[in-house]
């Protein structure tokens, strides 16, 4: 059987589309690599590349992604609704066909080796490549975002990188890279604009507060919409599906007098993921099949 690793970069950049298509070429121009997926998001700032590709080539063409954002995306000016802490945010690998966890820790090692040695950028290792226990959290890596790392590298033992120096780069500031099985990226919106709802149902549904297992959640506000989302990611589906997630949020909207207007997945999803939530009932926008990632396979 073919290995075949997936791999989802996240870059700081939402606003310029010519940049993240920059990004999407120089990923897929690297051989044997296919990328399935681009999206990008003006009030997060963000856009995420979905793309596969046998260890090897997974491996260098998120490099080549990488080293291109570095050049192309400064950290100084950057402003968005997603906590972040770098050009090159966050950068899994996933296995897939043929592939196992551990060889994704490789990848992510490999990837983070490079990132910090060659290009200068602080990188932490998360998720099954973490060296530290509470580094298997994302949402710990970024705590603060790249805001607290502007003030605690150098000086908070806390703070200390996996690989690259303990310091931020000038303008990409930091990476996080990791190792996990897949989840879903899942936002739903809520007919608010200061986001005072979906901030108090982010924190009584996610993991860190007490709430669902396997859950992350932030309420934010989506200024060019007018109303307010809670974005999220659900690190193992199987527990925490995305219509259990859906409908608590729904319920607790309606209890603050808020309506749930509609949601989406960002990136891609197994078809699993999917399993007993029918589109209508997720109220998902424009959804066609085409985020199941079997499909695109």
């Amino acid at each position: 059987m073919e290995k075949l690793v997936e791999c989802v970069p996240n870059f700081s950049e939402g606003r310029k589309s010519e940049v993240v298509a920059q990004l999407a070429a120089a990923i897929g121009s690297v051989p044997g690599v296919k990328v399935l997926d681009e999206q990008m998001d003006l009030d997060h700032n963000r856009s995420v590349i979905t793309f596969i590709g046998a260890p090897a080539a997974a491996l260098s063409a998120a490099l080549r992604g990488a080293e291109l954002a570095i050049s192309l995306i400064d950290m100084t000016h950057h402003t968005g609704a997603h906590p972040r802490i770098g050009a090159v945010d966050v950068v899994p690998f996933v296995p897939l066909a043929g592939t196992t966890l551990p060889e994704c820790v490789a990848l992510a090692e490999a990837f983070g080796r490079e990132l910090g040695e060659k290009h200068g950028v602080p990188v932490y290792l998360y998720g099954e490549a973490a060296r530290r226990p509470e580094r298997k959290d994302l949402g710990t890596v970024r705590k603060g975002e790249l805001e607290a790392l502007r003030t605690e590298l150098g000086s908070n033992p806390e703070r200390v990188p996996d690989f690259g120096p303990n310091r931020l780069h000038p303008t990409a500031g930091a990476t996080a890279v990791g190792a996990r099985m897949p989840l879903i990226a899942y936002n739903v919106y809520l007919d608010e604009k200061d986001a005072k709802v979906s901030k108090r149902i982010a924190k009584k549904i996610r993991t860190s507060s007490g709430g669902f297992p396997f859950l992350m959640a932030k309420g934010v506000e989506i200024p060019t919409r007018g109303l307010s989302q809670v974005t999220m990611n659900l690190t193992n589906f199987q527990v925490t599906s995305v219509k259990f997630v859906f409908d608590e949020i729904g319920k607790l909207a309606a209890e603050a007098g808020v309506k749930v207007l509609e949601s989406e997945i960002v990136g891609l999803v197994p078809r699993a993921a999917m399993e007993g939530a029918s589109p209508e009932h997720l109220l998902l926008a424009g959804w066609n099949g085409t985020r199941i990632i079997e499909n695109r396979l």
